[in-house]
């Protein structure tokens, strides 16, 4: 599927998760096929970590079930909301999206990120882009993996975690 879009012999320099956010970025596809693409991707690498760990001995092979090993790094924050037993949001946004949102928010001019962080204050948001930063985005991520909200009230849930 992924040879198909890139060609057969695509820009070896790149990964295929670069081209794929690139391609998003740049407007020549949707977030909805970004997500599909990197979800492939995903299989792919899923599947690669299923045979190396079959190759591995029985000790370490079994030690995710005794909760000694993270079961899988989590690809993507979920929001969730119904109403009345129905479906009213599912929403899933690729981790990888986040990253690639703070890389391409360090193009943005110096004086563009004061105007929008005057905008977020005056709105009453504490955020800086100037302060976001790879390893603080990394950090996020990692305290978003061990986050959940479920919220339960009269016939309405909203549910807010990691995959």
């Amino acid at each position: 599927m992924l040879r198909s879009i890139f060609g057969k012999g695509g820009d070896k320099k790149m990964s295929e998760r670069q081209q794929i956010l690139e391609m998003l970025a740049s407007g020549k596809i949707s977030v909805a096929e970004a997500e599909k693409l990197l979800s492939a991707i995903g299989e792919q690498a899923s599947t690669q970590t299923a045979a190396e760990r079959s190759a591995t001995p029985d000790d370490e092979r079994y030690a995710d079930r005794l909760h000694l090993v993270p079961k899988h790094k989590p690809r993507f924050l979920r929001v969730l909301v119904s109403e009345g037993g129905s479906q009213k949001v599912d929403v899933k946004v690729p981790l990888q999206l986040i990253r690639a949102g703070v890389k391409l928010g360090s193009v943005i001019p110096k004086d563009a990120q004061t105007k929008i962080d005057e905008s977020l204050h005056e709105k009453g948001i504490q955020f800086s882009l100037s302060d976001m930063k790879p390893e603080t985005i990394e950090e996020l991520i990692d305290s978003l993996c061990e986050f959940s909200v479920n919220v339960d009230d009269d016939g309405e849930s909203v549910r807010v975690f990691c995959e």
